[in-house]
């Protein structure tokens, strides 16, 4: 199956790995200690973020680090940025209207 980004954000444990790693790589050890689940759990976490290219392993002697790619969340700034524009472009126009519509009511 082939994951996205915007699947490896939606679940908080992924998002709090993310945050985690965005400060200093960690080795596996060390993030599933920040969790109270089992390091199988928080390794399918990681699993997933490396599928999606937001983390990668290294080996560094006996023990895996974990390393983020946090570039690869533009696609979903760049997502979010065209609703953004939208949003604002709709918010503007309804302003407008409403500002012209009080105008038009208010007494002379």
């Amino acid at each position: 199956m082939r994951r996205d980004t915007f699947q490896a954000i939606a679940d908080p444990t992924r998002r709090e790995i993310l945050n985690m790693l965005a400060g200093k790589p960690l080795n596996i050890n060390m993030v599933a200690a920040r969790f109270n689940v089992s390091r199988t759990a928080v390794y399918k976490h990681l699993k997933i973020l490396m599928e999606c290219g937001l983390i990668e392993f290294r080996q560094c002697g006996r023990l895996r680090y974990c390393e983020a790619h946090p570039e690869k969340l533009t696609e979903i700034a760049e997502w979010l940025e065209s609703y953004r524009r939208l949003w604002t472009d709709k918010l503007n126009k309804l302003e407008g209207y409403l500002n012209e519509k009080s105008a038009k009511n208010k007494p002379s």
